[in-house]
């Protein structure tokens, strides 16, 4: 039970770390087109970022996979960007799912690029701990962290929609730019060439 709560608190913190931000703009960019009406989509949403997430921790726990952590952290910002310009590009333009599909598959992708970025990290955390059941057990704090970051972010963007009568296409509109705005010195203090 311990290692269990072990691996949990750092799935959770692995997310809610201020020193590792990304993963914050990255959920924000993801869920910024949503409200609580759409709950279940968002739950999907982050659920495919975990999955990608977990995926690739176990590859590179087993010595299956390995990417330079050059390469990685310059892509975990590229992943925040394209997310950013899309919503920026989209935002109040409807589709029959809303693209919806798209930024679920873009999502576990990016889950992929994301879980290698902490692969070595995990490395080291995991020890002599059972490294499947560890990683299963990191991935539900990262998701239940997620789930936290997924509500504070619906519920800022209802509070700004009803009480400051922004747009959900105005809303998704600023914050996107924001992010966009964070990313970039993110981006040129990890370049790899």
């Amino acid at each position: 039970m311990d290692a269990f709560i072990y691996f949990l608190k750092h799935g959770f913190f692995h997310i809610l770390n201020w020193f590792a931000y990304d993963h914050l703009l990255f959920l924000i960019v993801l869920l910024v087109a949503y409200s609580f009406n759409d709950w279940i989509k968002t739950v999907y949403l982050i659920t495919a970022f975990t999955i990608g997430h977990t995926l690739t921790l176990l590859l590179s726990v087993y010595g299956l996979i390995y990417v330079s952590s050059r390469y990685t952290e310059f892509l975990i910002p590229i992943s925040i960007l394209i997310f950013a310009v899309y919503n920026v590009f989209t935002a109040g333009k409807t589709s029959k799912d809303g693209g919806y599909y798209f930024k679920l598959m873009i999502a576990l992708f990016f889950g992929f690029i994301h879980g290698l970025g902490f692969a070595g990290g995990f490395s080291r955390i995991v020890g002599n701990h059972n490294k499947f059941l560890s990683a299963l057990e990191f991935s539900l704090g990262v998701e239940a962290a997620q789930v936290v970051v997924a509500i504070v972010i619906l519920i800022l963007g209802a509070l700004f929609q009803t009480v400051f009568r922004f747009s959900k296409r105005d809303w998704a509109l600023v914050i996107s730019s924001i992010v966009i705005g964070l990313v970039i010195p993110m981006l040129i203090s990890h370049k790899i060439w």
